[in-house]
């Protein structure tokens, strides 16, 4: 059983962390506008990590440095860039062909590599993001930016010939939307954040971009690659509190879309300051809850693995992770020892260390709120099921599988979002299908056993419920190719690699009717290459 001394004696002094993952001090006074990196003169607001560094006798947090605090005017300035650059749909960008434009988005994948190293030292030190896990989410949005261009060049494709319906000609392709206001997670904050980034850019949108808070400082070594990749006001970037720069340039009516990754609390402020809703498109990644149902004749040892991952990998803070787990309670003794013993395995150190499968947690004060839920549960009845469950130290917490869990805990309705494994047995399978009916999430769910015929009586009704039925396996959202949304509060939009090209942007059409004059006026504007729309270019 571990103790919370520990725990503390984890963090690190600092000559004992290896050269190549020292932590790094950036004092960011860079900000992108209308096409130049700009020097803020302004109030700053600090960095820090959830690493702490034992040169004393407490560990003390690691300052990472500092970003800009910006004022309303400076947040009115990046909008107003983006909005001069997409000009109502005839700046340069939204009306460049799409040849072009995927042109400037490969400029920018070759830039963005050669940042690498620094964009996954950061991930570890801002989020606490294992070194592993850190390279994966960089090289994953490299392919998700690669699949990107080669999905709008078979769209692209689909959309280059002409159709003649009722004596109309007709060319029916994509137009982008306008200006996009885009802000991602915590706890992805390059691959989700580019997940809607990247797509609206290349449909011709011009944008405007916050970064997390958590997770802001490994965007600094890309401004630079945004400048030189793409023409001025496409992309703009924003820095500060969300009342202070979000708010009004919401207000102003200027944002047409808003992509959005995080709480449907924080959305509902942010989409009810526009004061034209019904102009405004929303693409939205929020709250889940997923749970597992595992069936009495489940493979236990499958169902463990499966859950083990699906519950703690990132910390469980992701919004795919399985946050309640139902099992029949024929198997339920089983389950519990078989699973509480593989959680008491997990190696918890800092990310860099070799084998971190648990790190600090990286929002400030989550330790104590997971705490707090703990405490709920076993006032309900509930009991930390491994030995070293909840125990703590600063931001280091070692995961807690706790059960029973019933309807009068918070854990049963409440997304933990962290290394809290709430789980329930089940006699009836209506129990477990109650819970996801009356769920205010609709995300997706886990469900393991091996009898078709009762697999399949739940799959038909659970897609109605959720957007992704996962057969003996954890929740997820890869591959990208797939469709990933959510019903209920879950998500408004798809996104997928297809679909978020699609999202942010709307079939727009070009008709004349079929006479010989207008043959004659189409066919001169293809062949002389008139129009980046109205255009038969097929692109390899």
């Amino acid at each position: 059983m571990l103790k919370s001394e520990t725990l503390a004696a984890l963090f690190p002094q600092d000559a004992n962390i290896p050269t190549e993952f020292k932590a790094p001090r950036i004092e960011q006074r860079e900000y992108l506008i209308d096409g130049e990196i700009r020097q803020w003169q302004g109030p700053m607001q600090e960095i820090s990590s959830p690493v702490r560094i034992r040169n004393g006798n407490a560990p003390e947090q690691v300052k990472l440095g500092s970003v800009p605090s910006m004022s309303e005017q400076a947040a009115t300035e990046a909008l107003n860039a983006a909005a001069a650059a997409y000009d109502n749909g005839r700046g340069k960008w939204p009306t460049m062909s799409v040849g072009e434009r995927i042109r400037h988005v490969q400029n920018f994948v070759e830039r963005m590599l050669g940042c690498r190293d620094r964009v996954v030292n950061l991930l570890m030190w801002e989020i606490c993001k294992n070194l592993a896990d850190a390279q994966k989410e960089f090289d994953r949005t490299i392919d998700y930016i690669r699949d990107t261009v080669e999905a709008l060049k078979e769209l692209d494709r689909t959309s280059s010939r002409f159709t003649i319906q009722q004596k109309i000609i007709g060319q029916i392709r994509r137009a982008p939307l306008g200006v996009v206001l885009c802000m991602g997670p915590f706890n992805y904050p390059l691959n989700e954040t580019f997940t809607t980034l990247i797509p609206a850019l290349i449909m011709g949108n011009t944008v405007v971009f916050k970064p997390p808070k958590l997770g802001v400082l490994l965007f600094q070594p890309l401004l630079e690659a945004f400048r030189d990749s793409f023409p001025k006001g496409v992309i703009n970037t924003v820095y500060g509190s969300g009342q202070t720069v979000i708010t009004p340039m919401m207000a102003s009516g200027k944002v047409d879309v808003l992509a959005f990754i995080g709480t449907s609390r924080v959305s509902d402020v942010i989409r009810k300051s526009h004061p034209k809703p019904h102009r405004l498109r929303c693409v939205l990644g929020l709250d889940a809850k997923n749970p597992c149902i595992i069936l009495p004749d489940a493979d236990i040892d499958l169902a463990v693995k499966e859950c083990l991952l699906g519950s703690l990998s990132f910390n469980g803070q992701r919004c795919t992770a399985l946050k309640m787990i139902f099992v029949h309670s024929s198997i339920a003794d089983a389950f519990l020892a078989k699973f509480s013993a593989e959680v008491e395995k997990l190696q918890i150190n800092l990310p860099w260390e070799k084998g971190a499968q648990i790190t600090p947690l990286a929002e400030p004060g989550k330790a104590e709120r997971l705490t707090d839920l703990i405490k709920d549960a076993q006032a309900n009845g509930a009991r930390i099921v491994n030995p070293s469950g909840g125990v703590f130290s600063d931001s280091l917490f070692f995961p807690a599988v706790v059960y029973p869990v019933n309807d009068k805990m918070k854990l049963y309705r409440e997304e933990q979002f962290g290394p809290v494994i709430p789980i329930a047995a089940y006699n009836r399978i209506e129990e477990a299908i109650s819970y996801v009916v009356e769920s205010d999430y609709g995300q997706q769910v886990s469900i393991f056993g091996k009898d078709a015929k009762q697999m399949a009586s739940l799959i038909d009704p659970l897609v109605n419920q959720v957007c992704r039925v996962n057969i003996n396996s954890q929740c997820q959202r890869g591959p990208d190719t797939f469709p990933f949304t959510g019903r209920k509060d879950s998500a408004e939009g798809t996104l997928s690699v297809s679909d978020a090209l699609r999202v942010f942007s709307i079939r727009t059409l070009v008709a004349a009717k079929d006479s010989d004059d207008n043959k004659q006026l189409i066919t001169k504007i293809l062949k002389d290459d008139l129009s980046s729309f109205l255009t038969t270019d097929f692109l390899f």
